[in-house]
């Protein structure tokens, strides 16, 4: 638990997320104002004490608006990182437990994955099957699932020789139950911290997206759509496009601060720097004592 607190960017990573799910989830239930609700006689209006970030050029609370945002980022980032992650792991298990012409098949098909540059192969996805937030998530998930198998296929590799492996293959425990029940959850540490990774390179994907007009599509306003349509008010009212670029930022940087946090704990090495470090310390210090001493 100690250990827990000490590690700055876990803490840290984890109150900004929270604070990011808090404000989807809190802000448009208890905000007085709605998302789509006009107010004429108030647009531009400066942040402010009724507008903490302002309202845009139809008079609508650009904090509800952005808190309404942070539900489809949160929702497409969880989408991808679900269904790249479940794709990903199954392909690099089966090809690293099984090797041969398996492993030689999938591994091919992710390497012609990885030929395209992974956003433009996403907008011709989308261009294909057409926008929204079911056909977005397939687009992101379908660039990003190699990481997973990349990764997951190494580790499969190096535990089905080890030999608990060899033990529970020698009493007939079938295949299936040595990957899911044995090996799975020895290789789930690195996996975890790719996935919360993986959640800042979906948000920032689909911001992407939905500035070039290839997102969700409006009226429902998410951050990419908010960063485009405020940049045409850039020079007169610059709140529009840095209130959407602000949340974009505090997003990205909690899910990687978070996953920084996680892979520090996560790491034994870690445990092991810090003690060698405390011990070249204190050699250090004692020296000139016992210098003094003799």
């Amino acid at each position: 638990m100690k250990r827990l607190y000490k590690n700055t960017y876990l803490v840290l990573g984890t109150v900004m997320v929270l604070l990011l799910v808090a404000l989807a989830f809190l802000v448009p239930a208890l905000s007085p104002y709605g998302v789509e609700q006009m107010d004429m006689a108030n647009r531009f209006a400066l942040p402010g004490p009724q507008h903490w970030f302002g309202t845009d050029n139809f008079g609508r609370d650009l904090l509800t608006r952005l808190a309404s945002g942070a539900q489809i980022s949160l929702f497409i980032g969880l989408g991808t990182v679900l269904v790249s992650s479940v794709l990903g792991i199954g392909v690099g298990m089966l090809a690293g437990y099984f090797g041969g012409w398996i492993d030689a098949i999938l591994m091919r098909i992710a390497d012609i994955f990885l030929a395209f540059p992974a956003f433009i192969l996403a907008l011709a996805i989308i261009a294909v099957l057409g926008p929204g937030p079911v056909n977005l998530i397939l687009a992101l998930a379908a660039v990003s699932w190699t990481q997973y198998a990349r990764v997951s296929r190494a580790m499969t590799m190096t535990e089905r020789h080890k030999d608990y492996i060899l033990a529970v293959r020698s009493i007939g425990v079938s295949p299936l139950k040595i990957l899911l029940v044995h090996i799975l959850p020895n290789i789930s540490g690195p996996l975890v911290v790719l996935a919360t990774f993986g959640m800042g390179t979906a948000i920032v994907s689909e911001s992407g997206m939905s500035f070039l007009g290839l997102g969700v599509q409006p009226p429902t306003p998410t951050w990419g759509w908010s960063l485009a349509y405020g940049l045409k008010y850039l020079r007169s009212e610059p709140w529009m496009s840095t209130a959407a670029g602000l949340a974009i930022t505090f997003a990205v940087l909690a899910f990687n601060l978070l996953g920084d946090g996680i892979r520090d704990h996560l790491d034994p090495s870690q445990i092991t720097r810090k003690a060698s470090r405390k011990s070249i310390d204190n050699a250090f210090q004692s020296t000139p004592s016992s210098k003094q001493t003799s």
